[in-house]
């Protein structure tokens, strides 16, 4: 039961969804991280266009992770509170398909480098 003597949820339940969400974020700045530093470090790939557009996807892939850890937590929060089941995440499989783009780049880069 979710519920205790009120109207606030058991405070367990909340300290969790805002742990998933800082997991979220983590995420979205380890992407964002990786997007500029692919950009701005100097590489070992020749093709300045190849390494851009993979910062770029790098990029929008952060801000897509960041933006669905927002949707997510306050579609969890407005569930916990009342009393209902948890909402499905759409992001999930849009990151997946995102980061396999992302690693089929970053492959033919390096295969035009060989």
């Amino acid at each position: 039961m979710t519920q205790r003597g009120g109207d606030e949820p058991d405070y367990r339940f909340t300290l969790a969804n805002e742990r998933t969400f800082l997991a979220w974020i983590r995420t979205a700045l380890a992407l964002l991280a990786a997007g500029v530093g692919v950009v701005a470090l100097p590489g070992r790939f020749s093709n300045d266009t190849g390494r851009r557009v993979l910062g770029v996807m790098l990029v929008l892939l952060a801000c897509t992770a960041a933006a669905a850890a927002y949707r997510r937590w306050r579609g969890n929060d407005r569930a916990i509170r009342a009393d209902l089941p948890l909402p499905r995440s759409q992001a999930v499989p849009v990151l997946a398909v995102g980061l396999v783009l992302v690693m089929l780049t970053a492959f033919a880069l390096v295969l035009a480098d060989i």
